[in-house]
């Protein structure tokens, strides 16, 4: 079924329902924002808008780490996984929060989202592993104004 929500990046948008995550408890920083809509950005990307049901405002850009870190490791504590209705890290899906900083994207390696991909419920992480950081480059950005096609003599 599709669900209309408001964005104030793009307006109303239709959501299939099944696109719809739960956090319990919500986010760090935004305990009372608990459901989200998950918004493909592109047929081929590796972003999403993971997007506040009910704060228009309210939305981040996430992806699958491993695209970008295939070493990553999520080590899920069992009562964690307790939470979200899993036994083990079968069935689940890692996300990590994007942020842009100057050329760069960086992913919240430290904050990893676990999902119950069957129920769409998840919990945020935080990890003591300093391997990862808060902001681990992802990819840096293709400059403005560079262009794919070169001149030559």
């Amino acid at each position: 079924m599709m669900i209309t929500i408001q964005t104030s990046r793009f307006g109303g948008i239709e959501v299939d329902d099944q696109r719809f995550l739960n956090f319990p408890k919500g986010l760090l920083g935004f305990p009372d924002d608990r459901d989200y809509a998950l918004i493909q950005t592109g047929e081929d990307s590796a972003f999403y808008w993971m997007q506040a049901v009910h704060r228009p405002e309210l939305a981040f850009v996430v992806c699958d780490p491993r695209l970008f870190v295939a070493d990553y490791r999520v080590s899920i504590k069992a009562e964690d996984l307790s939470q979200i209705g899993l036994a083990d890290t079968t069935g689940s899906q890692v996300f990590v929060v994007v942020n842009k900083v100057d050329e760069m994207l960086t992913g919240n390696l430290q904050g990893p989202l676990v999902i119950n991909v069957a129920t769409r419920v998840g919990k945020q992480l935080v990890l003591s592993d300093k391997r990862y950081s808060t902001r681990h480059p992802l990819m840096r950005l293709p400059q403005r104004g560079q262009s794919a096609i070169t001149k030559t003599a």
